[in-house]
């Protein structure tokens, strides 16, 4: 006798594309912020000072600006190479 409904696994495949599509949205909407913070530092002015945010607070230490600006672009690489995982993964899923 035919089941009626979705079947379990059909739903976790569902989840699963939902959730790499929010993913892929959250990791899109860093990559714009990172990519501003990135075009901000370079554009500073030698002698500008940069300030660092303790993490979960609001308590801010003196930075220097080339590290600064050297770790938001480890960091902005790191998020699209994360992108184009997620973006590989699912062409090959699509493939199959």
């Amino acid at each position: 006798m035919p089941s009626r409904g979705s079947r379990p696994e059909d739903r976790a495949g569902l989840f699963s594309a939902d959730h790499s599509t929010l993913r892929k949205e959250d990791l899109s909407s860093k990559i714009k912020e990172q990519k501003v913070v990135v075009d901000e530092l370079s554009n500073l002015k030698k002698n500008r000072k940069v300030y660092r945010q303790q993490q979960n607070s609001n308590i801010f230490f003196l930075a220097d600006r080339t590290e600064m600006l050297s770790e938001s672009k480890n960091i902005l690489d790191e998020l699209k190479k994360e992108y184009q995982e997620i973006e590989n993964s699912e062409k090959t899923k699509i493939k199959k």
